[in-house]
């Protein structure tokens, strides 16, 4: 008699992330009831790095390389993600196995209890919002020079404590999708303290909203499994979204930002790429029918690492992914490499600062631990 499977799944140890967990493992086990799985949390570099901002960290894969090593590794079956987490390239052998169906890829403002029924346009001159994201501030700065922006870090608990009880900041901006997942939207809403904001405000991440479960490129069986809760329409939408942000070298050191709508086989993408501090900004629109590919079709199976199961639906896939490379051409004509490269330059300057200072404060400190044995 054969030994029963068990799936095995990693997972990033956050409140939020072994929520998203668990949504995809009741997807699946609403499908098949027999399914057995068990969950392996992990500690990531992102995870443990709480005191800089990501665009000061300077590395990629922050909160999915351990992830990645295990799955290679073969001591898990599959990871899920944040899609707006994975690199745009993926580790040689690794695939994303689906896409779930997207959530409301927005970002929204959560106001201090103290603003509790304004809106982000009522709050006075110099007041402060927080976000980790370069792209969220930038897009904010643009349209409210008025108010500072500053680095918060952490998961949704801690920033939403380090909102109501330090007294720092009088607004933090997050991913609707976290709130709704975390189960407190509705509350939060009720109460008049949150804003959803709107594309003309603030376009959102690429992939934001989307969960993707990644796999072994050759784990047929893990493929035919994850197949059952892709998303096609997701897919397609973050698949162009992926190609842009690829074809930018985008990631979060960069305020790169996106908005995609499909309706009837067309898609429509608009792109924008800002200076940090919002005062420069590139956008542009490409709108593009689905069913009929501009380039040829290739051979490979998989686009910008999500993987194509089904032959049929490869014309839309090639369509997505050639409007989003294309849309960033246009961009980069438009002088978004410009602003790209200036964006990256101040970036790893505030690293190699902030290092520096950190490496000041080691001396400092083990000055007086030798003072006081002394």
């Amino acid at each position: 008699m054969s030994e029963e499977r068990i799936i095995r799944v990693g997972t990033r140890k956050s409140q939020l992330a072994l929520i998203q967990t668990n949504n995809v493992i009741q997807m699946l086990r609403s499908l098949d009831p027999t399914l057995k799985f068990e969950t392996l949390p992990m500690t990531t570099t992102g995870d443990r790095i709480l005191d800089s901002a990501l665009s000061k960290i300077g590395e990629k894969s922050l909160f999915t390389k351990e992830l990645e090593s295990a799955l290679i590794k073969k001591q898990v079956d599959f990871v899920v993600h944040s899609l707006k987490d994975l690199p745009t390239t993926l580790p040689d052998g690794l695939v994303i196995g689906c896409v779930c169906k997207r959530d409301n890829p927005f970002d929204a403002i959560v106001l201090h209890p103290k603003h509790q029924g304004k809106t982000l346009q009522d709050l006075p001159a110099g007041s402060v919002i927080g976000t980790s994201s370069l792209r969220r501030a930038a897009q904010v700065q643009r349209i409210y020079p008025q108010y500072k922006i500053e680095n918060i870090r952490g998961n949704l608990n801690t920033r939403f404590k380090k909102l109501s009880e330090e007294n720092v900041y009088d607004a933090i901006i997050l991913a609707v999708a976290g709130l709704e997942r975390m189960g407190w939207h509705q509350c939060i809403s009720q109460c008049g303290r949150l804003q959803v904001l709107t594309p003309d405000e603030c376009m959102y991440a690429v992939s934001q909203g989307a969960m993707a479960v990644e796999c072994r490129a050759d784990d047929e069986a893990t493929l035919q499994l994850l197949n059952r809760i892709h998303d096609h329409t997701s897919t397609i939408a973050c698949t162009a979204e992926r190609a842009y942000l690829r074809k930018l070298e985008g990631g979060c050191s960069v305020p790169v930002s996106v908005f995609t709508e499909i309706s009837d086989n067309q898609m429509r993408i608009r792109g924008g790429v800002f200076s940090i501090d919002g005062s420069q900004v590139v956008q542009h629109t490409e709108v593009v029918n689905l069913l009929f590919p501009e380039v040829p079709i290739p051979s490979q199976n998989a686009f910008v690492g999500i993987h194509c199961q089904t032959p049929s639906k490869k014309n839309e896939y090639t369509s997505a992914w050639a409007a989003g490379e294309r849309l960033a051409d246009v961009m980069v004509k438009q002088g978004a490499d410009v602003i790209l490269a200036k964006a990256k330059a101040t970036s790893k300057e505030e690293i190699i600062k902030e290092h520096e200072m950190k490496m000041k404060k080691q001396e400092a400190a083990s000055s007086l631990n030798i003072g006081g044995i002394n």
